[in-house]
Parts: structure tokens; sequence; C-alpha cells
């Protein structure tokens, strides 16, 4: 349950998550200097009434647009990113209000309520002489205006007294007024970027030079990887409409992976999922898969896109009624275009899309395996070339487990030697220490024992599973955290598979193993082996 503290930050944290910026790789000093045109001593500021303070006295303020064409665009980039610090900074200030103020630091509160009110009006006044502001953003720009100056003079009252009753009260209006300028400035930034965005826009919707359109393109790229909230405005915005649009344009064929990139990243919130769908975003993307004249590049983009909008953590699945229409032509050309994969990038897209498709629709399973889709990826999985890493494994593996459900997988699985590949996938650990590619190694075992547990409801396939030695493999990863990363998840699994082939194999697990593992309720195998901190291997 949240605490009162936490719900009165709520909206400034809201704020953050917006102007999350990337870090920059650069020298220590040089990024110092960055910071502090934009946390100058405020104080001075309102003596120069809120001017901003220039390198030099020709220079232009930080917000102020100049030229037209590739220099306009490089402008608006700048702009944004400027926006970007000058939010992040009055956000911060915001933050260090509501602590001090619950600590009750009347004479912090003030300094800071003096700072937020002079940066909030440089921003503002940068901002208008850059652009006209849209008559809305003027009335929350007046309204924030208003409350800053309240909030100055309000906590300049609790300076001069000490009466314990009198500061109560202050405290919970402050905490009011400071909620509301928190939201009026959440409100403005929005409008202040979505009007950047739409410039952007505007330069790809408008432009016929195909250098103006990919600068812009490229803006937009950057600006999705600042966070979904910024995502959900360049969706709302149309973004993803002017994209596809790009698509559809024989023309700006150069372009097309580029705007597919772009389309994808935006499309890790709903808003652009749902853009998408309206303008039959998901029609486009199957006549760019299966048109064989496109590059590769562009149909792994395209395949991306296909990823990012089947991805099972999106709550929302009403786009994907259309998608069913297209299943088997957009399944087919997947699938062969991880067997065409030139390289390790092209295959992964290609099959985290196939991968995410077997979860929602038995359909594309079926599809899958009259394409010889198992061949396929275990041919793949002996190519260094296509599967070189433990994602791409994740998502072969993904696939086998979704596949494995069906009965004639099995006769596939044994043809292609798969089993002795689960138990290749079974012995997958990380090459490095990071922390991303041991949960990836993580998965694909769980996933390999997963499979081979399904596959074993065939008697033949236990029995060639024994044969290999699985067993031994599956009854180290139980009773060893460390060969499992301590991964539960690894180890249900692995339980799973066990029980699966001592039903059909009683022998081949000796008795201790069997009392422990095998005998027992899953429940009480999983706590046994959970609670173990060292290998009885």
């Amino acid at each position: 349950m949240a605490t009162p503290q936490s719900s009165r930050q709520s909206s400034y944290s809201s704020i953050s998550g917006k102007i999350r910026m990337h870090a920059i790789q650069v020298d220590s000093v040089q990024r110092w200097m960055e910071d502090l045109r934009h946390m100058t001593e405020v104080e001075c500021m309102c003596v120069l009434q809120s001017k901003p303070i220039g390198v030099d006295e020709d220079a232009p303020g930080e917000l102020i647009v100049s030229g037209t064409g590739a220099v306009g665009e490089h402008v608006t980039r700048d702009n944004l990113q400027t926006l970007l610090k000058r939010a992040l900074v009055v956000s911060t200030e915001l933050g260090k209000m509501f602590q001090r103020l619950e600590k009750g630091r009347w004479q912090r509160v003030h300094s800071t309520a003096v700072r937020v009110n002079c940066h909030v009006r440089s921003l503002i006044q940068e901002y208008s002489t850059a652009r006209n502001a849209p008559p809305e953003m003027q009335k929350y720009e007046k309204s924030l205006l208003e409350k800053c100056m309240e909030l100055n003079i309000i906590t300049e009252r609790c300076l001069h007294t000490e009466d314990e009753y009198f500061l109560k009260s202050m405290k919970e209006a402050i905490h009011e007024i400071l909620t509301d300028v928190s939201d009026s400035f959440s409100h403005m930034i929005d409008m202040a970027l979505a009007n950047e965005i739409q410039i952007l826009i505007h330069q790809i919707e408008d432009s016929d030079n195909v250098f103006a359109i990919s600068t812009a393109i490229s803006n937009l790229l950057s600006l999705t990887q600042d966070g979904p909230q910024l995502c959900s405005i360049i969706a709302k915005e149309g973004a993803v409409v002017a994209l596809l649009k790009i698509c559809r344009q024989d023309c700006f064929s150069t372009l097309y992976a580029h705007a597919l990139r772009t389309v994808a990243s935006i499309c890790c919130v709903e808003e652009g999922i749902s853009q998408l769908e309206k303008v039959d975003g998901i029609l486009c993307l199957a006549d760019i898969l299966t048109d064989g004249a496109c590059a590769e590049a562009t149909r792994a983009e395209a395949a991306a896109v296909m990823a990012q909008i089947t991805s099972p953590h999106h709550t929302s699945t009403q786009h994907l009624a259309s998608f069913l229409e297209s299943m088997q032509d957009i399944v087919t050309a997947l699938i062969n275009l991880c067997e065409s994969a030139s390289c390790g990038e092209v295959f992964l897209l290609a099959s985290a899309a196939l991968a995410n498709i077997t979860f929602f629709d038995s359909m594309a399973c079926e599809i899958l395996l009259q394409l010889n889709a198992v061949h396929i990826l275990l041919q793949a999985c002996r190519d260094r070339q296509r599967v070189d890493t433990p994602y791409s494994k994740d998502q072969v593996v993904t696939i086998l487990a979704n596949l494995s459900v069906l009965e004639q997988c099995t006769a596939d699985v044994l043809e292609e030697k798969g089993i002795e590949h689960l138990l290749v996938l079974l012995n997958e650990k990380p090459s490095s220490s990071s922390p991303s590619e041991s949960a990836a190694c993580e998965r694909v075992q769980q996933k390999a024992a997963v499979t081979l547990a399904r596959l074993s409801r065939d008697p033949l396939v236990a029995q060639t599973a024994i044969q290999l030695k699985a067993v031994p493999r599956l009854i180290e990863l139980c009773r060893s955290p460390a060969e499992r990363n301590n991964s539960d998840s690894v180890l249900v699994a692995c339980l799973a598979a066990l029980r699966r082939l001592a039903a059909e194999c009683p022998d081949s697990i000796g008795p201790t193993d069997h009392q422990q593992l095998i005998k027992p309720r899953l429940v009480d195998s999983f706590l046994l082996c959970s609670n173990m901190e060292e290998s009885f291997v």
C-alpha cells in the first residue's frame, strides 16, 4: 500500500520517467560544463529578470530556432534534448522540495521553491522564444507561473514564524500546491514535447527529400530510446502513420528499414500498436515480409515489428485479430527468413517473431510443422553464423517447446536428432558475467527441459533421452544450484522432465534420487532442492 509521502511524490516521479536521459559517455569535466549551463545559480537569474545567461553576447538562447532544412532538423533535435535536460532539472528540484517539506526544513523548502520558480520561468521564456506555443500550452504556462509564485510566497511566510499549529496547516497547503505545480509542469512538458515531435513528423510527411526524411526519422528513433512515456507521446502525435506511409511508397524504398526500426521502437507501448492497427499496418508488414525483392535488412526490421506487436507482455491483444488473417503468409515468410538469414541478428529477429506467434495460436504451430520448421531451426543451431548467442537459442527452444505440444512434432524431432540438441541446450552457460546473458541461459535450460518433458510422452523419445544420458544431467541441474544459476524455474522444469522419464523407465533413476526427486510431491522435491547449498553430485 502506498504511503502518503509516496502518493504525494507520484506526480514528480512521473515527470522523471518522461525525461529519463541516456548516459552520455564523455569526459567528466566536459559533462560538468554542459550540465552547469542548466544548473546556474538561479538567484542571479532573478536579478536579470530570468534571462538565460549566454556564453557570449551574441550567443543565441538555447531553444532558439535558426535556419531551415537540415539545419532546422538539427535544431529540432537539439531543442528536444535541451527541453528534456531543463525538465530534468525542474523535476529534480521538485523531488527535493517534497523531501525537505516532509522533514520540515523550512529554509531549504523556501530556497528550493525560489529555484523551481526561476528554472520554470527560464524554461518557459526560452521555449517561447524558440516556438510559438499553442494556446492550450500557454494556458498551462500561465497557471504554472502563478502556482510557482504562490509557492514562493507561502514558503516565505513559513520562515517568519515558529507557530507549530500554523506550520502544520501550511505544510498540507504547500503539499497541495506542490502537487499542482508538478501536475501542471508535467502537462506543459508533454505539450512542448508533442509540439517538437509534430515538427519532426511534418518533416517526414511534407518533404520529398530522402536525406531530410532520413534525418527526421533518426531524430524520432533517438527519442524512442528515452523511455515508454515519450514513445506514447510520439505515437499519439501520429508518427506510426507517417512512417508506414513512407513504407508504402516505392520512391522511399531505401528508407524502409530505418522507418520500420523506428516503428518497432514506438510499438513498445499500446498506443503505438493501436496506431499501427488503425492504418492496416499488419497488412503492410506482411507485404514487405513476403516481397522477395525487398532487401534482407528491410524484411528483418519488419520481423522486428512483428516480434514487438506479438510480445506476450502486451496486455491488449485486439490488434491480433487482423494478424490472424495473414497468419499463413507471415509465418511462411518468417521461417524462410530464418532459413536464409545471412547473420545472427537477422535470424534473431525472425525467430523472435515466430516464438511470440506460437504462443497465442496453435494454428501457427501447425503451419510451422507443415513448413518443416524443426529441420530448419535445428540446422540453424548447427550454424554459428546464424545462431551465435543464448538469445537466439532461447527463441529456437521456445518455438520447439510450443511445437512439442502437437503429437506430430515428435517424429520430426527424432528424425533431426533433436533430443541430442536439447541435451546440449541443457548445458548452456553464459560466456560473460552479463546478467541478461545469464537470464537467457536460464530460459534456454528451462525450455529445453520443458520440451524434453513434453516429447517424452512418446516412449521412443523417453528411451532415446535415457540412452543419451539425459537423466544424470537433469539430476545435476536439480541438485546443484550453481549449475542452474539458482533458478527456480529451471529446477521445476527439470523435476518435471525427470518424473516423465521415470514414469517411462523407473530403472533409469537410482534409489536415492528416486526417493528424493521422484517419490515425494513435486513441491516437496522442489523445497528440498531449492534449499541445497552445495552439490550432491
